[in-house]
């Protein structure tokens, strides 16, 4: 699905020129290697494109059309987090970001289970990654105040 495909370009063009900045960062304990975080964005957008194809592939209905505006908001959501964060070096800007995220990323795997459970199912490692960033980008407002 180009839409991911644009997402996660989006993400990368704010994040690899400012992981200088990053590495001043004071991280918590619990702070992933860097080395992670591309397989595992890599998968979860793969999951997150394979079910959006499987829900866009049903009957057009309003249940289906508001499964897919949620889908699109938690995407829109996750792109504009790289740029909160990364791009303009602000922590507090991206947490602001993720808590709706987040959200919206929970919204989305139950509006996908109820019309397509594979879909729905193929959503949660996002939901449960996406809940650990909450985390960690609290920890780090709180480290770097």
């Amino acid at each position: 699905m180009a839409a991911v495909v644009a997402a996660s370009a989006l993400g990368q063009w704010a994040t690899f020129p400012n992981l200088p900045w990053y590495a001043t960062l004071m991280k918590p304990s619990f702070n992933p290697p860097n080395w992670l975080f591309g397989p595992v964005w890599t998968g979860l957008y793969a999951l997150m494109a394979f079910a959006a194809f499987r829900i866009s592939r049903l009957p057009a209905s309003p249940v289906r059309r508001n499964a897919l505006v949620l889908f699109f908001a938690q995407l829109a959501l996750n792109a504009a987090w790289s740029w909160a964060f990364f791009a303009a070096h602000n922590p507090l800007l991206g947490l602001i970001d993720i808590v709706p995220q987040l959200l919206c990323v929970l919204a989305t795997c139950i509006a996908f289970v109820r019309l397509d459970r594979a879909a729905g199912l193929c959503l949660v490692p996002l939901a449960l990654w996406v809940g650990f960033a909450t985390v960690l980008n609290a920890a780090i407002v709180v480290l770097n105040r």
